[in-house]
This record gives C-alpha cells, sequence and structure tokens, in this order.
C-alpha cells in the first residue's frame, strides 16, 4: 500500500509536466503554439513590453524543458522496478522528486526578478496565472481526446 501511495503521491507531482513530455515532435510544437498565443491573450502585451518580454520568457521556457527533460529520463529509467523498490529506495525517488521542485522553484523567482523588469507586475501575476489556466486546459484538452468526446469545432 505504501509503494501505490508514493506512486499516486509522484503521479501527482508530475501531473501535466509528464503528458508534455510523452508527446511527439509536432504535437510539442503545436502545444507550444498553442501556449504562446494562451499568454499573449492573456497578458495583452503593448509591443515593447511584447519585444521584452518573449526573449526572457523563451530562455525560461527553454532552462525549464531542459530540467524536465532531465527529471523525466529518470522517472522512466525506474518505471519498469518502481514497485519493486525498497523503502529506501522509495524515499531517494521521493527526496529527488523535492529537490527537482526546489530547483523549478529557483529558477521561476530568478526570471520573476527579469519578468518584473519589464513588465508591470499585474502582468507578470498574469503570466503566472495564465500558465495554470493553460495547464488545466491541456490536462483537460488530453482527457478528453482520450475518453473519445472530442468537442465539435
Amino acid at each position: 500500500m505504501k509503494v501505490q501511495n508514493c506512486f499516486l503521491f509522484l503521479f501527482l507531482l508530475t501531473g501535466a509536466d509528464l503528458f508534455a513530455q510523452t508527446t511527439s515532435t509536432t504535437q510539442r510544437e503545436n502545444i507550444e503554439a498553442q501556449r504562446i498565443g494562451f499568454i499573449t491573450k492573456e497578458l495583452q502585451l503593448t509591443s515593447e513590453e511584447a519585444e521584452d518580454f518573449w526573449p526572457i520568457y523563451n530562455r525560461y521556457r527553454s532552462e525549464l524543458t531542459a530540467m524536465r527533460k532531465g527529471r523525466f529520463a529518470g522517472l522512466m529509467a525506474n518505471k519498469e522496478k518502481f514497485n519493486a523498490l525498497s523503502e529506501e529506495e522509495m524515499s531517494k525517488v521521493i527526496d529527488n522528486e523535492f529537490d527537482f521542485r526546489q530547483k523549478e522553484l529557483d529558477l521561476t523567482r530568478r526570471y520573476n526578478a527579469e519578468f518584473k523588469k519589464v513588465l508591470p507586475i499585474k502582468k507578470v501575476a498574469r503570466l503566472y496565472r495564465a500558465e495554470q489556466l493553460f495547464k488545466i486546459y491541456l490536462l483537460k484538452d488530453n482527457r478528453e481526446e482520450k475518453s473519445g468526446n472530442l468537442p465539435a469545432h
């Protein structure tokens, strides 16, 4: 039971990240295009703000993606033997996940300072809200695709 709870815990921590990393290159490009459109709409940037913001945001996303790819590779390496891990090994997996989350938070804090240099604070807040809403959209869209209940376009 403890192993199942640990697995559920890790799954909840990884959520949309794993979904995004298991898609094809074309799907990832499509998701990124949708993300850009979604953020553009939510932030309503002026042309000057957009010129300053997008290069910083693109660097942020690039670093974040590289971090997540490394984490995903580690998770996939343990996928087959996950249920056979000892309690000590499982504890290490969980500790590694917390370490990753801290690094992710540190990266976001560092870029938050950069975003605040080029955007008003309300738009920075809208950025984080837009990112969360986009994750929800992706999860909902993925769930609808898997259930076969695709909405009419």
